[in-house]
């Protein structure tokens, strides 16, 4: 925002609008910026602007035929163009600032070229520090219903008028004309209306008597046939009026018309300042009162969604006094119902000034959720947070720190019948539209299943992730396949992995490293989405089969005797002992990258194969036995699958080749057997902390079992153990991945 210094050096004179060739809006598509490209258009102007997108104005601009262009350009300054910017742009940082200052385009802001603009009319200036949107818009359509035929200037869409500028061809112009960074200096009014006056925006007024310094030399502006309309039971606006020279004329709460449909005491004071001004203009009455009893307000004040289950209101306040002014009408208009308050703080530093008056104000709500503060341009300031605001309310709070979660997070706290009130003014806007969205999420499952990825697994994972799929479907839910590695890294992105269409639940068919070991967990962490399978820790240490067999040995569970080749480290195959070995990356799928050596000739080239797959190797004794693996589903032991490869060797080509192996299923185990490997896979299951399906690969050798390593992840191909394992117990496929996707959900809701 403004200091004090840019507007005394880079704005102190306005240029010269009328020998412009033409106007670049940078910002175009705000809320004030749009109006202002619309009238000068009108004027014939050659108008185009820059923005970062994201309002509806901008789509709406390019429709009307606009140039805009999204981003922040410095070749959109052209030689002899006006470069108009919202008081949000850094003059140090922007690119259009930087070229305009380069070709000797003249900078000028929003309020100098609204004030142009309206050279000829009469000007009716709404000030103060609350309520000017809702004032001037009822000044607004009460003089339009009194047969004038004014231009309207507002700080916010109306629908009632179409917009937040109205080019009237009457000789009025009524304006919005904020205080915050002193744009009050580029207006000379006929009329002010005052609505209230306190300190605010300190940061660039610093104390009291800045504010009110900056409000008088505004006032001090009246000619001798205006007038100050102010409010006379606001203490800032009475003492302001009574050190002013033009003509001061009080109003206060006189409304006696129908009843307003904005509720709320500040809304029949904003009421009783439209009708003073229209009686002091001589124009009729009784038609105004009705346009501003009927008047449904502006954009995000008091915005009333009744979904008939729960109310959802979206509003602006963002300062106590404005926060004390809404809740007054929330219990006023929707009394005995529970009030959940939404709110984001604006600005750390109104955040410091007022921290005590935010906890009491907000202390009305029946519970209070609070998310992080909006900067605007202030960088963070030590020690001050929206928690700090929760340590003074004195009402039931929750923290909610990213704004992107507060649909979903806010929606799991409403109850049928409450009244829910989005309230601030950054960010915070897209809170109710999100909730609404949310609140309508269809009844239907919707599940992403991932596939893919960039293992040594990948077309592995493809077949699972696709058989996944297709059962998931049958069973009646809505599906979509996503290779998470492929949008990331051809970035095509995960954009519909948030907001109200994310999934509910992500199916994890995914293999190897970048998959199995934490990896993607934690991306589905950071966008808080349910998955299936470990969290990150367990994925983490069930991948490292080292780590795995040094605490299952510790737990008494026998584990076959192996060294760990670090990266880098030079190899001397003659210091391995033992006669035969299995030669494997420490960190990747159970067969990948896999040798089974008898000659210690080929150790080397064994372990360089493996280093293909991964920097650390590990060598291991070649145990020989009847090889078998014992799944784990939600907590219950699986029979155990006897695998008897028809090469003699479980590799990679045994593993997924169709007929390259017997699967059978139960093992040939005696009964005491079956129990103690079924035994040895739960300890390894709930030791390591695995969740959903894990699979206990175990060689057998005479009666006793050697855990070779714990997947995560198994298989689901048509070749794969688990669904083989499941449907000798009587799960069939489509119930197995069903189970899956319910733990997943169960455990998410469990914990959250």
């Amino acid at each position: 925002m403004r200091t004090q210094k840019e507007l005394d050096l880079e704005f102190a004179t306005p240029p010269d609008f009328s020998a412009a060739k033409g106007f670049l809006l940078v910002g175009i598509a705000g809320a004030g910026m749009s109006g202002i490209a619309r009238m000068l258009r009108d004027r014939g102007a050659n108008v185009r602007g820059t923005d970062l997108g994201g309002s509806t104005d901008f789509d709406a601009l390019i429709n009307e035929g606009f140039d805009v262009r999204l981003g922040h350009h410095a070749d959109a300054v052209r030689p002899g163009d006006i470069v108009v910017l919202t008081d949000a742009i850094d003059l140090n940082t922007s690119p259009e600032v930087k070229a305009a200052r380069e070709l000797g385009c003249p900078l000028a802001r929003r309020s100098q070229v609204l004030a142009w603009l309206l050279e000829g009319k009469r000007l009716i200036a709404v000030t103060g520090t609350h309520g000017k949107t809702t004032t001037t818009s009822m000044i607004g359509v009460a003089l339009r219903a009194a047969g004038a035929d004014p231009t309207i200037v507002v700080g916010a869409q109306v629908p009632e008028l179409g917009g937040c500028i109205v080019a009237g061809d009457g000789t009025v112009a009524v304006i919005e004309a904020c205080e915050a960074y002193d744009s009050l200096r580029d207006f000379s009014p006929d009329w002010v209306v005052l609505t209230n006056l306190e300190p605010d925006h300190l940061d660039f007024h610093g104390d009291w008597a800045g504010v009110k310094r900056t409000v008088k030399r505004f006032v001090d502006r009246i000619p001798a046939d205006g007038a100050l309309f102010y409010c006379s039971g606001d203490d800032g606006a009475r003492e302001l009026a009574a050190e002013v020279t033009a003509r001061a004329v009080p109003y206060q709460d006189s409304w006696n018309g129908p009843t307003l449909a904005l509720p709320g005491d500040h809304n029949r004071l904003n009421a009783s300042a439209a009708i003073a001004v229209v009686e002091a203009l001589g124009l009729p009455k009784e038609k105004a009162v009705d346009a501003i009893a009927a008047f449904k307000g502006a954009e995000r004040r008091f915005q009333v969604q009744d979904r008939g289950d729960v109310v959802l209101i979206d509003d602006y306040a963002h300062h106590p006094k404005e926060i004390d002014a809404t809740l007054q009408a929330v219990r006023e208009r929707f009394p005995r119902r529970r009030c959940v308050v939404v709110f984001q703080p604006h600005l750390y530093s109104r955040t410091a000034d007022f921290l005590p008056e935010f906890g009491r104000s907000l202390s009305a709500a029946d519970l209070l959720v609070l998310t992080d503060i909006y900067p605007a341009r202030e960088a963070p300031m030590p020690g001050m947070s929206s928690l700090r605001i929760g340590e003074l309310a004195t009402c039931p709070v929750r923290y909610v720190p990213s704004r992107h979660l507060l649909p979903r997070e806010v929606a799991k706290m409403i109850e049928p019948g409450d009244v829910v009130v989005g309230m601030g003014a950054g960010t915070i806007s897209e809170f109710i539209p999100g909730l609404a969205a949310e609140l309508d999420r269809p009844s239907q499952l919707k599940i992403v299943v991932a596939l893919g990825g960039d293992s040594g697994e990948r077309e592995v994972s493809l077949h699972s992730g696709r058989s996944v799929a297709a059962a998931l479907r049958r069973n009646g839910h809505q599906v979509r396949e996503l290779d998470i590695s492929d949008a990331l890294l051809s970035g095509k992105g995960l954009g519909e992995m948030h907001g109200a269409n994310r999934p509910d639940v992500v199916f994890l068919a995914v293999h190897g490293n970048r998959a199995e070991d934490g990896a993607i967990q934690g991306l589905f962490e950071l966008l808080h989405i349910p998955y299936t399978g470990s969290d990150i820790q367990t994925s983490a240490v069930a991948i490292d089969k080292q780590l795995t067999k040094m605490l299952l040995q510790s737990a008494g569970t026998p584990v076959p005797e192996g060294v760990l080749l670090q990266p880098g480290a030079e190899f001397d195959p003659t210091k391995v002992p033992g006669t035969s070995w299995v030669v494997k990356p420490n960190a990747q799928g159970s067969t990948v990258g896999l040798s089974f050596v008898t000659d210690r000739s080929e150790l080397t080239a064994a372990v360089e194969k493996a280093r293909a797959y991964g920097d650390q190797v590990l060598i291991e004794t070649w145990l020989r036995g009847m090889e078998i693996s014992v799944p784990v589903l939600s907590g219950r032991a699986l029979p155990a699958v006897e695998i008897v490869p028809a090469s003699g060797v479980y590799d990679f080509a045994s593993k997924y080749e169709p007929g390259a192996t017997e699967e059978i299923v139960p093992a040939r185990l005696s009964p005491e057997l079956t129990a103690k490997v079924q035994e040895i896979a739960l300890k390894a299951h709930e030791l390591l902390g695995c969740c959903g399906a894990s699979r206990t690969d175990m060689i057998v050798v005479g009666d006793q079992p050697y855990v070779l390593e714990v997947n995560t992840l198994p298989g689901m191909t048509a070749t794969s153990l688990l669904p083989n394992s499941a449907a000798a117990a009587g799960i069939s496929y489509d119930q197995l991945c069903e189970e899956i996707i319910h733990d997943a959900l169960h455990r998410q809701a469990t914990s959250s």
